[in-house]
C-alpha cells in the first residue's frame, strides 16, 4: 500500500442502497467521512432527503438517488446517471433488504418471489451494472450486506434465509469472475443491531437477556458499529481480500 492513509476513500464514488436509515445510513455516513462522494439510495423522498441533509451537515459529500432497487430500469438509469455525473463508480454497497417472518405455509409463491426480487435479484442486477462501470478503471469494490441468517437458520424465516444464503454465494461467484478486472467482492453479515426496524425487539427484556447469553459481547450492536467494517472492505487496506463474508455480530456465530 503506497497511500499514507490506506483507509482513505478520497476521490472515490460510492452508491449505498437503502441508505435513508439504519445500517445503510451509517455505512453511507462513514464512507463520506472517509472521503468518498456518496449517493444515498431510497424509495421515499422525505427520509432520503433527511439522511442526505444529516450527512451534509457533518461535512459529507452526498447526493440522493431516489429509485426502487427492484425496478431494473430505474436501477439502470440511476447507475448511468452516477457515471455521467462523476465519470466513475468505485464502490457499490448492496444494503437493501426486506424481511417477512412467517411460517413456511403462510407464503404465496408471489410473495416469495417479491422478497427474492429485492433481497437477491436486485443485488445481482446492480452488481452487474456497477461492474460494467468499474471494469474500465480496472478497480472497484462491491459489498453485499447479507446476514447471520445466511449460514444459519431459524424457523419462520425461510424466504429471507434463502435470499441471504444466495447473496453469500453470489459474493463468491462475483469475486471469482471479477477479480481479473481488479474488482473485489465481499459481504458483511450483521447480527443483532439496535436499528429503528428492531425497536420492539430492543425493548423486549426477554430478547435482551437472550442476547446476553447468546453473543460474546452480551448486548445489541449499535448501528454505527457496523460501518467501520464497510469502510475497511471498501478501502485500499483491503485490496487483497475478496470472496469473503465478514460477520459483524458481537460474536454470535462464534459463541457456543
Amino acid at each position: 500500500m503506497t497511500r499514507a492513509n490506506p483507509f482513505s476513500l478520497a476521490g472515490q464514488v460510492a452508491l449505498v442502497t437503502g441508505a435513508a436509515r439504519g445500517l445503510g445510513f451509517e455505512v453511507a455516513k462513514a464512507l463520506a467521512a472517509a472521503g468518498a462522494q456518496v449517493v444515498l439510495n431510497g424509495r421515499s423522498p422525505e427520509p432520503l432527503e433527511a439522511a442526505v441533509t444529516a450527512i451534509r451537515e457533518s461535512g459529507g459529500d452526498v447526493h440522493a438517488g431516489l429509485f426502487d432497487v427492484a425496478d431494473p430500469d430505474a436501477a439502470e438509469r440511476a447507475v448511468a446517471d452516477i457515471v455521467t455525473r462523476h465519470a466513475r463508480l468505485d464502490i457499490l454497497v448492496n444494503n437493501v433488504g426486506q424481511r417477512d417472518r412467517r411460517e413456511l405455509f403462510a407464503f404465496s409463491l408471489a410473495e416469495v418471489r417479491a422478497l427474492l426480487e429485492v433481497d437477491l435479484i436486485a443485488p445481482f442486477h446492480l452488481s452487474r451494472l456497477a461492474a460494467k462501470a468499474m471494469v474500465p478503471c480496472k478497480s472497484g469494490r462491491i459489498l453485499n450486506v447479507t446476514s447471520i441468517a445466511g449460514p444459519i437458520a431459524r424457523a419462520g424465516d425461510a424466504p429471507y434465509t434463502t435470499a441471504k444464503g444466495g447473496l453469500e454465494a453470489l459474493t463468491r461467484a462475483l469475486a471469482a469472475e471479477l477479480g481479473v478486472y481488479g474488482i473485489t467482492v465481499n459481504a458483511l453479515a450483521p447480527g443483532y443491531f439496535a436499528t429503528d426496524a428492531n425497536t420492539e425487539m430492543v425493548a423486549d427484556e426477554g430478547v435482551r437477556r437472550w442476547l446476553e447469553q447468546r453473543t460474546s459481547l452480551q448486548r445489541w450492536g449499535e448501528p454505527h458499529e457496523f460501518a467501520g467494517a464497510a469502510v475497511f472492505l471498501a478501502s485500499p487496506a483491503a485490496a487483497y481480500i475478496t470472496g469473503q463474508v465478514l460477520a459483524v455480530d458481537g460474536g454470535y456465530l462464534a459463541h457456543f
